[in-house]
């Protein structure tokens, strides 16, 4: 459970500057932040998917040609995991950055994309990858993985609209889709321009390989986040199984659809399958008016569980 006392699971979150964010009600019953009373909520019946088969069909095609990447890999590094499953991030790849003798960083030094960023004389106060002053080549990611056995959960990972700091995933200034992106994904990049944001920032895919499993992270802490990041996952093949973990109770919670919104502040996952899987992110600002559906769907939602108590952990 968050140490904020501004939180408690079943009331609103008072902001810094005093108003009332109902989007942050917690969870009853539950240490999680939620959205509107909710772990998390189905966008099925207030989005256009009709054309999420023809998606699905384009990603897995291009997915075959473009410049994929690895992403995670240092969450435990970051602080970000629950302290009872730090174990299960494995080899995480800025705790063996920190320990390499003078061989083994040049090594790492020359598979840089510009190795001049990698400077010698500053090596113990340089800091490498997501989130951090220089970011890790595909090399670099490789290397670490066959040499040192680091754990990159996500790697079939492509940033349709690039996204340097996390901080920035909803603003648009100086962004666009990739050429590549547009040429290879053309369905993909029309859905994402159809969804109701009033602005995009960020839009990636994001794949597992077959057995691979999600750290268990969140991406904020907690007594930092006045209203939940608006974002829009969406699961074509709806074969990820993504779920919240409570720190509180250690439970799981399963989040399933092919579109979903969760806080992301929340702890969160994704289990092990002996198959691919993918998701699609959009981050953004959302309409005024889809803001609006949204609370009036968590509503109906809540209304639903209270009628059937035992339903809270599938919306």
């Amino acid at each position: 459970m968050p140490t904020d006392a501004r939180f408690v699971a079943g009331s609103s979150v008072v902001t810094n500057d005093g108003s009332v964010d109902e989007s942050m009600a917690g969870v009853a019953g539950k240490g999680l932040r939620g959205v509107y009373g909710l772990p998390w909520l189905s966008l099925e019946s207030l989005l256009d998917l009709s054309s999420l088969d023809a998606v699905h069909d384009e990603v897995c095609v291009a997915l075959a040609s473009l410049p994929t990447g690895y992403t995670g890999g240092s969450h435990r590094s970051m602080g970000i995991m629950p302290e009872e499953l730090r174990d299960t991030a494995l080899v995480d790849y800025v705790e063996v950055i920190r320990s390499l003798d003078d061989a083994q960083f040049a090594a790492f030094r020359a598979l840089a994309d510009d190795p001049s960023l990698v400077e010698r004389a500053r090596r113990e106060g340089l800091e490498y990858g997501e989130e951090r002053e220089v970011p890790l080549s595909r090399r670099q990611m490789l290397w670490l993985e066959y040499r040192f056995g680091v754990y990159f959960p996500w790697k079939v990972y492509y940033e349709m609209i690039p996204n340097r700091w996390w901080t920035e995933k909803h603003d648009p200034h100086g962004k666009r889709f990739t050429r590549a992106a547009e040429s290879l994904l053309p369905k993909t990049v029309a859905l994402a321009k159809s969804l109701p944001f009033s602005q995009i920032g960020r839009c990636n895919i994001m794949g597992l390989r077959a057995h691979d499993y999600g750290t268990v992270h969140r991406d904020g802490h907690p007594e930092e986040q006045s209203r939940p990041d608006e974002f829009i996952t969406l699961c074509p093949a709806q074969n990820k199984t993504l779920f919240l973990y409570d720190r509180q109770s250690r439970e799981k919670t399963r989040v399933s659809g092919r579109a979903y919104w969760f806080n992301d502040f929340d702890d969160h996952g994704v289990e092990a399958d002996p198959h691919f899987r993918y998701s699609i992110r959009v981050d953004g600002v959302f309409r005024e008016d889809f803001r609006q559906r949204v609370r009036e769907e968590a509503e109906r939602v809540r209304a639903q569980i209270s009628a059937h108590p035992g339903t809270l952990a599938d919306p």
